[in-house]
């Protein structure tokens, strides 16, 4: 299996970013928040966007649904 880098700078792949995107992290400056992804160059953000963009992100559906997003942002926040 081969590593597709999203992120040169900081050694992170297409992966890490789907990982981080499962455990709740919806937005580039989330995954920043997670791995540090896109904080220097900045040339990986757009990948990111488009990262992102093909999942379902749980924060963004209980929006949708009209439930409390930032309940659900604590639940994760304590779990890790």
């Amino acid at each position: 299996m081969y590593r597709v880098y999203v992120c040169s700078c900081f050694g992170i792949t297409e992966q890490q970013v789907k990982k981080h995107a499962e455990d709740g992290a919806c937005t580039p400056r989330q995954i920043a928040s997670a791995c540090k992804a896109g904080t220097d160059c900045g040339s990986c953000v757009r990948r990111i966007q488009a990262i992102l963009g093909r999942g379902a992100c749980p924060r963004r559906e209980l929006a949708d649904q009209g439930k409390p997003v930032l309940a659900g942002l604590d639940e994760l926040e304590e779990a890790a």
